[in-house]
């Protein structure tokens, strides 16, 4: 069993995985000289592809001086920890990647706990050298001081280092001694991750992750922890709750390459995928028929935020999506809790509403924007965080936020945070940045992002991650300008909107259709206002359509998923339908939203 290693790749988003994955596929030979596969081969679905971060972590194998290893590239971002905590499990050593010029993140640290917690052996990439002003020395410091701090164990903190870039393909020992290969990283891999330990006894996997074909059905995937598996073998499903139920293995097939390998065998250490086995969830064991034994089952954070998801009741409703029925979406919704373990399903007081419980907006809006690719039309309320009572006392989750700024421009985050109920931990300089860490309540964050990016001009960076619950800090200003709201049905005339601009912004363009009820546009003043932008300009014998002044008209404020869903208020649901987003009032008549006010 020497020759196989299990490593996870694991790093802060944007640090550079997925191209690290892709250069090592190059190096391996996995694809003929003639094949031209582009880069971020992992990054395989499209909205993953867009926005350039890593939301499924993903198994490739490759082949090197006789050795196989199985990578698994893991999501950088911490909303995706469901992801991380899962695949750590397959591994037996992770290989952490490393900005060279911003050193280890508030993401870096969260999967890295979570990776020395189980044992796992570290290789540090301190990546992208080649950038100006960048300190690798000072980053290595950097790395074995969060080691420490994280309580790694002595073997833990002699960690091998390889210095390099990933996206000029290379890596060595030094980072000043450029080579033209990324053989430094995989001499490395091969020499200091241990070959997985294999223990005597009968056959045990523990289902860590899921795939889905629509020809054999769910397909289990994990690491062989001990025994052998044949294929047409007889099996025991251990569950999470303890019950056992009895199975059959019909194929086996490890990874190779980005794709799998039929085979009839697999022994212990070697991740493979099962097709056949019924019932099964993330966390269940498959051991021996006669005499089954589990395996200590996932943890996995609770979730610290709720969203709820309701039918689309939008006089538009049906006109873009396929499926607009509660059972169409509470179907989704279910299928969706299978592979996505950090995310839960409530049920509420109506047959149309859903409760849907994540680890962050960016978690939940992921789903949000799979649904509507898919065809699904549906409306959803504002984010809320989960308070908890611990000890009698109300509290709520807290997040540590590192803000990377220009220095000059220092002074508005700390303001804007404050605001928010944010404490300042540290500020630090690094060039002509700074560096600066809160500990804030999650509802803070909401909608930060928004603010930070328009006082900053899109200069800030922000990154958070999960702490744990404090005592709930007290109430949080929320938006401080109404919305404007259009009081007819029918087509937003320019000539309205022109005349109507000095009242506050526009969401929508000229000639959308608009729905009474529909909120069109941010007012200037801190009160809901109702504006009629369907109203034409009056022509008569004397006065052409033509010849008055032009209409000027100020682009509109185009969100995306995340920017409506932190905009709305408690009062308001964003409408998603597979072609548009649109901000409406829960109540759509005037009289309606005086008579239930909320």
């Amino acid at each position: 069993m020497e020759s196989i290693r299990n490593i996870a790749i694991i790093a802060h988003v944007d640090h550079g995985k997925t191209t690290l994955v892709d250069k090592i596929m190059y190096h391996c030979q996995l694809f003929r000289d003639n094949e031209n596969t582009g880069d971020l081969i992992l990054d395989n679905n499209d909205l993953e592809r867009e926005r350039g971060i890593t939301i499924t972590s993903k198994n490739v194998s490759v082949q090197y001086k006789g050795t196989k290893i199985n990578i698994i590239d893991t999501p950088g971002h911490a909303d995706f920890g469901g992801e991380v905590e899962r695949v750590l499990n397959m591994a037996d050593g992770v290989c952490l990647l490393v900005d060279a010029f911003e050193g280890p993140m508030p993401q870096t640290r969260f999967v890295l706990q979570k990776a020395i917690d189980l044992g796992l052996k570290p290789c540090v990439v301190i990546n992208k050298v080649d950038k100006e002003n960048c300190t690798p020395e000072e980053v290595h410091e950097k790395v074995f001081d969060l080691m420490f701090e994280l309580g790694a164990e002595e073997w833990q903190l002699d960690f091998p280092t390889v210095y390099g870039s990933a996206k000029n393909n290379w890596m060595s020992d030094h980072w000043e001694n450029v080579t033209d290969n990324v053989e430094a990283l995989l001499d490395m891999v091969v020499e200091n991750v241990p070959a997985p330990k294999v223990s005597e006894g009968t056959p045990q996997m523990l289902i860590t992750s899921l795939d889905f074909s629509a020809f054999t059905g769910r397909i289990a995937i994990g690491r062989l922890e001990r025994g052998i598996l044949k294929e047409g073998m007889p099996i025991s499903l251990v569950k999470r709750d303890g019950t056992v139920s009895k199975s059959r293995i019909k194929e086996l097939h490890t990874f190779e390459g980005l794709g799998r390998k039929k085979v009839q065998e697999v022994v212990a250490g070697d991740i493979c995928a099962i097709i056949g086995v019924e019932g099964f969830e993330i966390g269940d064991t498959i051991a021996d028929f006669e005499n089954p034994e589990g395996l200590k089952t996932i943890d996995i954070d609770e979730p610290t935020m709720s969203m709820l998801f309701t039918i689309n009741d939008s006089p538009f409703f049906g006109k873009e999506g396929k499926f607009v029925t509660s059972r169409h979406i509470r179907e989704r919704l279910t299928k969706e809790l299978e592979k996505n373990l950090a995310m839960k399903l409530g049920e509420t007081d109506s047959a149309d509403k859903f409760m849907v419980f994540g680890r962050g907006v960016l978690h939940l809006s992921v789903l949000i924007e799979t649904m509507r690719r898919e065809g699904y039309e549906l409306q959803i309320g504002q984010p809320q965080v989960i308070i908890k009572e611990i000890d009698g006392k109300k509290c709520e989750p807290i997040e540590e936020l590192t803000i990377d700024l220009p220095e000059s421009l220092s002074g508005r985050a700390v303001e804007f945070v404050t605001l928010r109920k944010g404490e300042m931990l540290s500020m630090e300089t690094k060039g002509e940045r700074m560096i600066v860490k809160f500990n804030i309540p999650s509802r803070g964050i909401i909608g930060l992002r928004n603010q930070l990016l328009t006082a900053t001009a899109g200069e800030a960076i922000m990154a958070h991650r999960f702490i744990g619950y404090e005592p709930y800090k007290g109430e949080i200003a929320g938006r401080n300008k109404g919305s404007l709201i259009s009081m007819e049905k029918g087509k937003a005339i320019p000539y309205s909107i022109d005349k109507l601009q000095d009242r506050g912004k526009f969401f929508v363009e000229p000639n959308t259709e608009i729905y009474e009820g529909q909120v069109i546009g941010e007012n200037s003043r801190a009160d809901d206002m109702c504006v009629n932008v369907t109203k034409e300009k009056k022509q008569s014998n004397v006065r052409s359509s033509g010849n008055d002044e032009k209409a000027r008209i100020i682009p509109p404020i185009i969100f995306s998923l995340e920017e409506a869903l932190e905009y709305i208020q408690k009062d308001e649901y964003v409408e998603v339908t597979p072609k548009s987003i649109r901000l409406r009032k829960i109540y759509l008549t005037e009289t309606d939203r005086k008579r239930f006010k909320i």
